[in-house]
């Protein structure tokens, strides 16, 4: 018999309480998201009560400074920077984290590439890293399945100041693109890749408001596999766009796909690449 005392078991426990979220300072440059997701910048301003977030197109938002955040995927709570340190306008980062240059005359393109396999990879990368490649006047451009690249390597030519660097999909040890990858490595060649079917996968679960990406049988097409469990529409092209539209910057993505982007522009960029 239950007392009407209490309305709930009173031997249950306690519900559970999420953390308070840790402290961070507002510093300018700092490039967070919105707890809502909807937008991603760098810091540029810390009023009193407030925060401004600078885009990567340069639009502001101000949100309040009590709200919660997201910084690299984790949450939490900016807080005034240290007393005396008075906040100022930083300098604007672009969506990869570096620091913006300044606007000036376009960059004369490299002879050194980085090519990526398949369309999808050229405009994610674009989206994350657009800025940074057209200041050191780097071109990205799509493979078009691994299979074509013994040739596009002989085309192109390797040498000195002549690099290229590439991305593959699943390079895994003993994959038919590992093989391929070992063939046409060299001084002049670098081939690296991320451990993903597909690059969609690169694309953090949570980013996309998933709790995280199906598992699709071997025998089935993975894109379409991803949509019917998913529940999307059966259109890859509009999958896409509605992933790629929830990418707004480097925290957006896992991170042993940021470090091959990252190690590719090193690589074609060294001295002596141009």
């Amino acid at each position: 018999m239950r007392s009407k005392r209490y309305n709930e078991d009173v031997l249950a426990a306690p519900p559970r309480r999420l953390a308070p979220p840790p402290p961070v300072a507002a510093e300018p440059g700092l490039v967070v998201e919105d707890s809502a997701g909807e937008f991603c910048g760098a810091i540029v301003g810390c009023e009193k009560d407030a925060v401004t977030l600078e885009d990567r197109h340069g639009r502001r938002r101000e949100f309040p400074l009590t709200g919660t955040f997201l910084l690299e995927g984790r949450r939490v709570a900016l807080v005034r920077p240290v007393q005396g340190q008075r906040t100022r306008t930083g300098p604007a980062r672009t969506a990869s984290g570096s620091v913006a240059a300044p606007t000036g005359r376009a960059r004369v393109a490299r002879a050194s590439r980085i090519y990526v396999e398949g369309q999808h990879d050229a405009e994610l990368v674009e989206k994350v890293w657009g800025d940074d490649l057209r200041d050191v006047g780097v071109v990205v451009e799509p493979l078009h399945g691994v299979e074509d690249l013994p040739t596009i390597v002989a085309e192109f030519g390797p040498e000195p100041g002549r690099r290229l660097g590439v991305l593959v999909d699943h390079l895994v040890d003993g994959s038919k693109e590992s093989k391929i990858a070992a063939r046409v490595a060299g001084e002049h060649v670098l081939v690296v890749g991320h451990p993903y079917v597909d690059v969609w996968a690169a694309v953090k679960p949570a980013s996309v408001g998933i709790a995280r990406w199906p598992d699709v049988p071997r025998h089935e097409p993975w894109k379409q596999g991803v949509l019917a469990a998913l529940g999307w529409a059966p259109d890859p092209a509009a999958g896409w766009r509605r992933i790629l539209g929830r990418v707004r910057s480097y925290a957006d993505l896992e991170p042993a796909f940021l470090g091959r982007v990252e190690e590719l522009i090193d690589f074609v960029t060294a001295p002596g690449s141009h």
